[in-house]
């Protein structure tokens, strides 16, 4: 109901635009350009609700030794780009895949998930089990759905809910495990995990209280305005060029100089912003993803603390850098005074859309579209990884013996 608002609004404005003697004229292409995007998105709506999707729950060994950089392996197989051509689009609905990484907290005890198309399900294993031989992965039910839905009759939670953004441009990545040194080996008591503190918090939650983080990625693609172009798209890696270049200040040389010449500006980068353009450059060689990131801090009313919000915030900006991005609170469920929202009723209202958002893992498509924002597999695989002993968090559920392989002879 929400995507078929903003295109019916969109559409009248650009009839009302042109309003006037060639309304006449105008008006059966408004019409045919709604009734096109309408069924557009009906088939996409009904292709998404016949996809088969599978919850699956990983239970790490209680020794990890591999760096975040295994994970970067995994994720690479998310990077799907197929979406048809353009008669099965519209006849069929077919779209990109889209997967969802969440990492939750049920009272207090801490559990991995991926959700996927069922499609994927033994690509994902396979790709998982080949990185980290000791874990164990199975079908678990959907967690969201052992809460009732917030707002009916049956709900007694009271929920505060956030979608992350960018606090720079896409094109600065945020500080990973390779600026924390994590993708060396020293000694375990030498290295620093980014997710423990995230961990840790997860961790405290009592028996009641509840925290949903939810990653949800999809292949990058071409959305952004190519300056100076009327409507050619670029990548993201065409606006991190131009971060460099304007790091670097080579906008200062005018056509026809010395195309060897080393940038006068680059002679006088700070050692700051020298590991900026770093940073950059080696987030362009990545593949990378549109990502929406929210989570939720839910308990029923008797039990729900507030002092939980700003933790939830805070244990993410172990991910924050001066220098390069980090993470902000986007979309929030509330409001910054009371007088904005008389009788709570926008509050409620975003409650109930964010819960809504977050079951139905809708983020790129209707029935919500967010804005995303793009991250490479460095990036996620800071934030979703399996830790190592850096990590004690006592109910991280881990497995309490290696899993064995099954000999080669055995009989089928």
């Amino acid at each position: 109901m929400i995507e078929f608002t903003r295109v019916a609004s969109e559409s009248l404005w650009f009839l009302l635009s042109t309003i006037g003697k060639t309304a006449i004229v105008w008006l059966p292409i408004f019409l045919v350009h709604l009734a096109w995007k309408l069924w557009y998105y009906y088939k996409q709506a009904i292709y998404i609700s016949e996809t088969e999707w599978v919850m699956l729950e990983v239970k790490i060994p209680k020794l990890v030794s591999k760096s975040p950089k295994a994970m970067e392996v995994v994720l690479g197989i998310f990077a799907q780009t197929y979406a048809g051509n353009k008669w099965t689009r519209f006849t069929k609905g077919i779209i990109r895949s889209w997967f969802s990484l969440e990492l939750i907290s049920l009272g207090g005890k801490i559990h991995f998930y991926v959700r996927a198309p069922k499609f994927f399900k033994n690509l994902i294993e396979a790709q998982l089990y080949s990185q980290y031989p000791g874990i164990e992965i199975s079908e678990a039910e959907d967690y969201v759905f052992n809460i009732p839905a917030y707002g009916t009759p049956q709900s007694n939670h009271k929920i505060w809910g956030v979608e992350f953004a960018f606090s720079k441009e896409d094109g600065y990545p945020i500080k990973t495990y390779v600026d924390y040194g994590l993708d060396k080996d020293p000694k375990e008591e030498f290295k620093v995990d980014p997710m423990t503190a995230m961990l840790e918090f997860l961790g405290s939650m009592s028996p009641a209280e509840q925290v949903w983080i939810q990653i949800l990625i999809i292949a990058a693609q071409k959305r952004f305005k190519k300056p100076g172009a009327w409507f050619e798209m670029q990548d993201w890696k065409g606006d991190a060029k131009a971060l460099i270049d304007k790091l670097m200040k080579r906008e200062q040389f005018k056509a026809g100089s010395d195309p060897n010449a080393i940038p006068f500006g680059a002679l006088a980068l700070s050692p700051g912003e020298r590991n900026t353009v770093e940073a950059i450059e080696r987030s362009m060689d990545k593949i990378a993803f549109d990502c929406g990131f929210r989570a939720i801090y839910l308990a029923p009313k008797d039990q729900f603390h507030e002092a939980n919000i700003p933790g939830l915030q805070s244990s993410i900006k172990q991910f924050n850098s001066a220098n390069l991005n980090g993470f902000k609170s986007g979309l929030t469920t509330g409001v910054s005074e009371e007088w904005h929202d008389f009788k709570g009723i926008r509050v409620e209202k975003m409650k109930r859309r964010i819960f809504r958002h977050y079951r139905s893992r809708s983020y790129f498509y209707p029935p919500y579209v967010g804005k995303p924002m793009v991250m490479n597999t460095e990036e996620l695989a800071t934030i979703f990884h399996f830790p190592g002993e850096v990590a004690a968090t006592p109910t991280l559920a881990k497995i309490e013996s290696k899993r064995g392989e099954p000999p080669i002879d055995l009989p089928i």
